[in-house]
């Protein structure tokens, strides 16, 4: 590059300086765009580790700012005009410097944040993370400046790193994808509860990504895989909870469903009492 700014433009004139710059950022974003190619394929032989996905994916993010950044400060070093007022600029625009940095702080802190969020990894593209219960779905991208969340709807929602990096985040997928799924049932107070129990166990080991993840020792001792336990008796019903262990994280709402609509037309079948309102009448006596 600069035997073509020495042999090939004339960097005293504006047209040569021009052509000059153009020629710079056109090799610059061609570099970019081989450089993203390239980690791109990356990406996609590495689809089922997701932390090595993740560097990458963010490192691919951050070639074009990385390069635009090296293309400005090239061409400032080898355009003679540029170069000799540089160190008037730097050091006398102090004022000014300190209003760009500090209008430049958020975008700072969402570049460290992003950067921390892959060097420690609280989670990583394709996590099943929740950060509330309207922020919830699988992480699609971590840019420079915010992460992507794509949530059961489709839709994305866009964090800024420097948010999501100090909120409370609920990852299901950092460690084991493996979950405990909570279903609640309501019976009536004279269900026969042994029987609530047997049609729970059964429909549930039914579904699709329903795991045994019982020990050595609890199969042994013949405890079943589908733990349904007693929670809680009110003047109403019986609060009954199955415990169902699943090895997808994404499929648990709807195995959520699926179990609760086999759970209740066995009820029915079976002729199991269910909850009944109970209303007290009071009459007022003058």
């Amino acid at each position: 590059m600069s035997e073509l700014s020495t042999y090939r433009f004339n960097l005293d004139t504006f047209f040569g300086i021009l052509g000059y710059i153009l020629v710079v950022i056109l090799v610059a974003w061609v570099v970019s765009r081989i450089v993203r190619a390239v980690v791109w394929q990356l990406i996609k032989h590495k689809k089922e580790d997701r932390f090595g996905r993740t560097s990458i994916q963010f490192f691919r993010n951050s070639v074009t700012f990385i390069v635009g950044l090296l293309s400005i400060i090239y061409i400032i070093m080898t355009v003679p005009a540029f170069r000799s007022k540089a160190t008037f600029i730097f050091s006398g625009a102090g004022i000014i410097a300190a209003i760009i940095g500090f209008a430049a702080q958020a975008a700072l802190s969402n570049l460290i944040a992003g950067a921390f969020i892959v060097i420690f990894k609280p989670f990583r593209v394709g996590d099943y993370i929740k950060l509330d219960d309207t922020r919830v779905g699988i992480v699609e991208d971590i840019t420079l400046r915010h992460t992507v969340i794509n949530n059961f709807e489709n839709k994305r929602l866009i964090i800024p790193n420097s948010v999501i990096s100090t909120d409370s985040v609920l990852n299901h997928t950092i460690e084991d994808s493996h979950v405990l799924s909570f279903n609640n049932f309501k019976i009536g107070l004279q269900a026969n509860i042994d029987l609530v129990r047997k049609i729970i166990q059964e429909e549930a080991v039914k579904l699709p990504s329903v795991i045994d993840n019982r020990t050595p020792d609890q199969v042994i001792r013949d405890i079943h895989q589908i733990d349904v336990r007693v929670i809680d008796v009110y003047p109403e019903y019986i609060h009954i909870r199955a415990y169902v262990w699943l090895n997808e994280p994404f499929q648990e709402f709807k195995i959520k469903c699926a179990l609760k609509e086999a759970v209740h037309k066995r009820f029915l079948e079976e002729g199991i009492s269910l909850p009944i309102p109970i209303h007290k009448i009071i009459t007022m006596t003058s």
